[in-house]
């Protein structure tokens, strides 16, 4: 059998082909490896943010590809088709950081009755939560239409998780309303998910024409704004901001409405991608970047062995059952479907009720 990889040119992320790679020999993988088949996985357009940051991030080490490529990580699900680990049977069923691929050798370390590490020298250096993958044969929250929304949306939720955590530790830095831009995009309505149970804080999702629509209907948000009329927001009371587009100019806009009003100002994702280099400074508080690693760190010391997963595990089975009349899963598989999911997340083409499920098998 053929194995393949989906690469993208890293300084063109335009261009991308399908490769062919040399499928490991089974009887050959270093002791305690495994042979997984990658079998779906979700894109979404968070996966287009962890192309752009890369370089930055470390992204792009996980998974090497050709000189001047990256393999794009994604989270999906695989099976084991051949194991040199005593304690991980063929044919079982692993939830995690896959590439765009069809196959991935795991060097299976920590093994655990739930979960296992990837010890790969070259993926170390990196948060914890990319080289982890939780064991799900027979788990039905991981099958089926819930498996996909798992894919889809559990890691976005994490992120969605962390960032209310990090807001409700610091009471909302005195803000009465927060501003969720790219308020369409599933870690957005995440989080708005989370912060309607915040009776004293407004929600506002800041989003195109073409979504309103999408973005009222989710029923997560206390008023919805286009982009073009922000500046019609009251500017007497104080405002947190949670940028999800990493537009500049949409920021300079609102920090420049706000003012002194704008008490956080938080980067969390790059949907829009069209971030300047040289920003000026802006009125307000200064804009600086989430970091979900430091944020978890700091949880999991705090809270104790456990603690982060226990509270992570009831607030995504508040939000799960809510996805059904909020997402549509659609399926794809092979490089035309590949490629045409993938170019059409980095034009911003996907329209936002859309979830995608891929595979290169």
């Amino acid at each position: 059998m053929k194995a393949y990889d989906f690469v993208v040119a890293r300084d063109d992320l335009q261009q991308c082909k399908l490769i062919e790679t040399q499928l490991p020999d089974a009887a050959a993988l270093p002791s305690d490896a495994l042979l997984v088949r990658v079998d779906r996985f979700a894109f979404t357009a968070n996966n287009i943010t962890y192309a752009v940051l890369g370089d930055q991030l470390k992204y792009w080490q996980l998974f090497p590809a050709p000189q001047g490529f990256g393999n794009i990580p994604v989270w999906g699900f695989g099976e084991v088709t051949a194991s040199n680990h005593p304690g991980v049977a063929v044919g079982e069923r692993l939830f995690g950081y896959f590439p765009m691929a069809t196959h991935l050798v795991i060097e299976a370390a920590e093994v655990s009755k739930r979960a296992l590490r990837d010890g790969a020298a070259h993926r170390q250096g990196v948060a914890p939560v990319y080289n982890a993958y939780a064991r799900v044969t027979g788990d039905p929250a991981f099958a089926g239409r819930q498996g996909d929304h798992q894919a889809l949306l559990r890691p976005l939720f994490m992120l969605s998780f962390l960032v209310d955590d990090h807001l409700a530790e610091n009471e909302f830095y005195g803000a009465q309303r927060l501003l969720l831009s790219s308020a369409s995009s599933k870690t957005a309505f995440g989080l708005a998910h989370l912060l309607q149970a915040r009776a004293d804080l407004k929600v506002i999702g800041l989003t195109s024409a073409a979504n309103v629509d999408f973005v009222g209907s989710l029923g997560c948000y206390d008023e919805v704004v286009t982009y073009d009329r922000v500046t019609s927001l009251p500017s007497d009371s104080p405002v947190a901001l949670v940028d999800m587009a990493g537009n500049s100019g949409l920021r300079e806009k609102l920090h420049f409405h706000f003012g002194d009003q704008m008490k956080y100002s938080g980067r969390i994702g790059l949907t829009h991608r069209s971030s300047s280099p040289d920003e000026p400074e802006l009125p307000g508080a200064k804009p600086k970047w989430f970091f979900a690693p430091d944020q978890i760190r700091k949880r999991a010391k705090e809270w104790g062995p456990g603690g982060v997963d226990k509270r992570f595990g009831a607030a995504w089975s508040d939000f799960a059952p809510t996805l059904d009349r909020r997402l549509k899963v659609i399926e794809g598989r092979g490089e035309g479907p590949v490629t045409q999911v993938y170019l059409d997340t980095l034009q911003g083409r996907i329209p936002p009720e859309q979830g995608h499920m891929l595979s290169l098998l």
